[in-house]
């Protein structure tokens, strides 16, 4: 869109959503500002972030090069966290700045594609709902070294299912793969994960790009425990979605649902 700036923006409610969801998600493309905002249309949504960049509120800048095409990406500005009231955080990239690749933008992307499939996407599991989601900017205790991608609670038909998230894209070494798996055993079997999340039990879902990859890391996995993780692939959770029988356990080749359907 080209011409010159508008003199005034009405901010709506639909737009004070996006920036308070910006600070949870820190940075966003548009096909994700298009489902935390509810916008049907792509031009609508093209224009909608234009004017919000355009009025300070969002910093915007791109990723990939031109000749193998660029995404624009949006992070808040600290005039856009002030007027949502809401943390300012996300990557401090220069305005219109061009990247070639940046780990910290595509790990977070792919975090956020999970929680808007948890939050606003449609779960086909009837009676369940996403009614809390976390996200860590520490450790989750001295002892206990952890600093998750994310956490969700969904109330399920029978219950509460907790989970952390994990998102790999290939960058973690094997060591520290094992480190984290008895970490996690630590949290579920020491009454930590009970005293701070107020639930009994919980899973650690891990993502990451290749079959190649989710082995590698359970391998690494099985070595300390063959419970709590589950796994697939990015690829398999954006096609067919996270509630279909994609995820695998430490041990065996059985695809499972995360939460099985009723009959």
């Amino acid at each position: 869109m080209s011409g010159s700036k508008p003199p005034n923006l009405v901010l709506q409610q639909r737009d004070r959503h996006l920036l308070q969801e910006l600070s949870v998600m820190r940075v966003i493309d548009r096909e994700q500002a298009k489902a935390v905002a509810g916008f049907h249309s792509t031009s609508r949504a093209n224009v909608r972030l234009l004017r919000l960049t355009w009025a300070g509120l969002l910093r915007r800048f791109f990723l990939g090069t031109k000749g193998a095409g660029q995404k624009a990406l949006y992070a808040l500005s600290a005039k856009g966290a002030a007027l949502a009231g809401v943390p300012l955080r996300g990557p401090q990239r220069r305005k219109d700045e061009s990247l070639a690749a940046d780990f910290f933008v595509a790990h977070q992307l792919a975090v956020n594609s999970v929680y808007c499939a948890l939050k606003h996407g449609a779960i086909p599991i009837p009676e369940t709902k996403l009614v809390r989601w976390l996200t860590f900017y520490e450790p989750l205790t001295r002892s206990i070294p952890l600093i998750p991608d994310g956490y969700a609670e969904l109330q399920a038909p029978n219950g509460i299912l907790a989970a952390f998230l994990e998102v790999d894209l290939g960058h973690e070494r094997r060591a520290i793969w094992k480190a984290k798996a008895r970490h996690y055993l630590q949290l579920a079997l020491s009454g930590e994960y009970e005293r701070l999340f107020g639930q009994r039990r919980f899973r650690v879902l891990v993502l990451a790009p290749t079959k190649r990859r989710i082995d590698s890391i359970r391998n690494a996995v099985t070595e300390i425990t063959e419970k709590i993780f589950w796994f697939a692939t990015i690829e398999a959770a954006e096609r067919n979605g996270l509630f279909s029988p994609i995820w695998v356990r430490p041990k065996g080749e059985t695809q499972e649902h995360l939460i099985t359907p009723h009959s």
